[in-house]
C-alpha cells in the first residue's frame, strides 16, 4: 500500500507540473488537491505512531492548496490560503520540536547557532524589504506569514544532532524548499511575473512537503536507534 500511494503521489505531482507548464486547467483541478491527499495517506499507512499534529499540518497545507487555486478571482481566497499555510507552518514548528531527542544536548550553541541561522533570517528579511512597497493592504498579513515561515525553517535547523542524520537532512531541506517555493510565489504575485512560475513554485513545494514528511517518518524515538 505504501508503494502504491507513493507512486500515486508521484503521478499526481507530475500531472500538476505538466498542467502548470502547458496550462491545462482541468488537469490542475484534479491533480493539485491530490498531492497532499496522497502524501497524507502515505504518512497514515507508513507511520508507526501517527502524530495528530503532522496530520493537521498536512490538512491545512491541503486547505491552502485548494484555496489558492481560486485566488485569481477573489483576493479573499488568497488571504484564507495564506492563513491556512500559516497554520500549517505553526503545526510543523510544534512537530519539529516533538520529533527530536529531548535528552540529547543541543549541538548548535552560541556563535555557531547564530552563524547558521543568520542566512535564513537574512533571506526572509531581504525578501520582505524587496516586496514591502508592492504588498499594499496585505503588508501586515504577509509579514506575519514570513516571520512564521522563517521560524519554521529555524526550528528545522535546530533539530541538528537531535535526530537521525537522514531525518535532519530531509526535514531541513524540505523546510528550505518550502521557503523557496513561498518566495517564488510572493515575487511572482507581488513583484514581477516569473517565467514558468507555476511549474517552479509547485516543483519546489512538492519537494518540500515530501522531504518534510519523509524526514519525520525517519525520526527515531530513541538516540541509540539512530541510523545514517
Amino acid at each position: 500500500m505504501k508503494k502504491l500511494l507513493l507512486i500515486l503521489f508521484v503521478v499526481v505531482s507530475l500531472g500538476e507540473l505538466i498542467a502548470g507548464f502547458i496550462d491545462v486547467p482541468e488537469l490542475h483541478l484534479v491533480c493539485k488537491p491530490m498531492i497532499l491527499l496522497t502524501l497524507g495517506a502515505y504518512y497514515w499507512v507508513s507511520a508507526g505512531h501517527r502524530n495528530t499534529l503532522v496530520l493537521l499540518a498536512i490538512f491545512f497545507s491541503l486547505a491552502g492548496d485548494v484555496l489558492l487555486m481560486f485566488d485569481a478571482g477573489n483576493e479573499l481566497f488568497f488571504i484564507f490560503g495564506l492563513l491556512a499555510f500559516l497554520t500549517s507552518h505553526l503545526f510543523y514548528i510544534f512537530v519539529y520540536r516533538q520529533h527530536q531527542w529531548p535528552a540529547v544536548e543541543d549541538k548548535l550553541k552560541g556563535i555557531q547557532k547564530i552563524r547558521l541561522a543568520f542566512p535564513i533570517v537574512l533571506a526572509g528579511t531581504g525578501l520582505m524589504v524587496v516586496l514591502y512597497d508592492a504588498l499594499g493592504p496585505l503588508k501586515i498579513p504577509v509579514m506575519v506569514y514570513a516571520l512564521v515561515l522563517v521560524v519554521m525553517v529555524l526550528n528545522a535547523l535546530f533539530r541538528y544532532g537531535r535526530t537521525s542524520p537522514k531525518s535532519f537532512r530531509l526535514v531541513f531541506g524540505g523546510a528550505v524548499f518550502f521557503m523557496l517555493s513561498d518566495s517564488l510565489l510572493a515575487i511572482n504575485k507581488f513583484l514581477t511575473p516569473l517565467a514558468n512560475s507555476a511549474t517552479w513554485i509547485m516543483l519546489t513545494y512538492i519537494v518540500a512537503q515530501y522531504c518534510i514528511v519523509s524526514g519525520l517518518l525517519d525520526h527515531d524515538s530513541e538516540p541509540d536507534a539512530q541510523r545514517d
